[in-house]
């Protein structure tokens, strides 16, 4: 199965430092719904994982959350693409939960419900906790400079064989071509 893990805040949509706290503050990256299509095009199941804190500091609710997400469902399918799940920990950095990145439950999760390793799986983020997630989970590490991407790679020793692009759109123009 060709898989793909995306992080959601500074990959598929622009962040915030005061978090995604309802559908209006969403708002894609230019390029990444395109991107999110031609892997679907060519054949690739898109997930998305994401820390969302947010929830259990109550920022937002669950029904928020899903809001948010019915908007990027809806977006990216105008664009031609398909996200096939959503992954999310909405537990805060202080519940030591197993899910939250970059400790690597969300994934294993993934691997789970889809079947599947994760040996060569592209997961695709802008923290060094997404990074982190996916080497230890065995998926193939990858670092998109939008976002806090810039900063990540600036600040942090990121994992030894992490790949690095602009943004999801030339990291997905790299994936098609391997």
């Amino acid at each position: 199965m060709k898989l793909v893990i995306l992080d959601r805040d500074g990959v598929i949509n622009f962040d915030s430092d005061h978090f995604i706290k309802s559908p209006a503050e969403w708002k894609p990256i230019p390029g990444s719904l395109e991107a999110i299509a031609r892997l679907t095009q060519a054949g690739y199941r898109v997930v998305v994982a994401s820390n969302q804190s947010g929830i259990d500091r109550g920022l937002f609710d669950m029904d928020t959350l899903n809001t948010i997400h019915d908007k990027m469902h809806r977006a990216v399918r105008a664009a031609g693409g398909r996200i096939d799940a959503i992954f999310y920990c909405p537990h805060s950095a202080d519940s030591n939960c197993n899910c939250r990145k970059p400790k690597p439950g969300m994934f294993e999760r993934i691997a789970g419900c889809f079947n599947t390793g994760l040996a060569g799986t592209y997961a695709v983020g802008d923290s060094l906790r997404d990074l982190q997630a996916a080497v230890a989970a065995g998926a193939r590490p990858v670092l998109v400079l939008s976002g806090k991407g810039r900063n990540t790679q600036k600040d942090n020793e990121i994992p030894e064989g992490t790949l690095v692009f602009d943004d999801l759109a030339a990291t997905v123009e790299h994936i098609l071509k391997s």
